[in-house]
């Protein structure tokens, strides 16, 4: 939850309990809950407006942005070391045909 270990959240329960008292932080934590389950919704909200109103053109941009996100993730030292170490792809060898016209065992000339 927030990039916050089990450990931080113990340590700000604990300063919050020593801030708000006993008696007004379970208010204070049904509080916190509410907006961020209000912001929540209204994000929900946000994307279903969008989606609505702009429709198949906005499921036409996600890819081109997703993949530029992926491009903006890509820093120099990851390019260089996916471009020597990952292997390339490999494509498969085209046959040749023999003098004979046969490829493979396959009859050009029969079709």
């Amino acid at each position: 939850m927030l990039g916050l270990s089990p450990e931080h959240l113990f340590v700000l329960l604990v300063a919050a309990l020593f801030i708000l008292g006993p008696e007004r932080l379970p208010g204070a934590i049904a509080t916190v809950r509410r907006t961020a389950q209000k912001a929540k919704d209204a994000v929900a909200n946000a994307h279903e407006q969008i989606s609505s109103e702009i429709g198949p053109e906005f499921e036409q941009l996600r890819k081109p942005l997703g993949e530029l996100n992926q491009l903006r993730n890509l820093d120099p030292r990851t390019a260089l070391t996916r471009f020597v170490l990952d292997p390339p792809p490999v494509e498969p060898p085209t046959p040749e045909p023999s003098p004979t016209g046969r490829v493979s065992g396959v009859d050009l000339e029969a079709t």
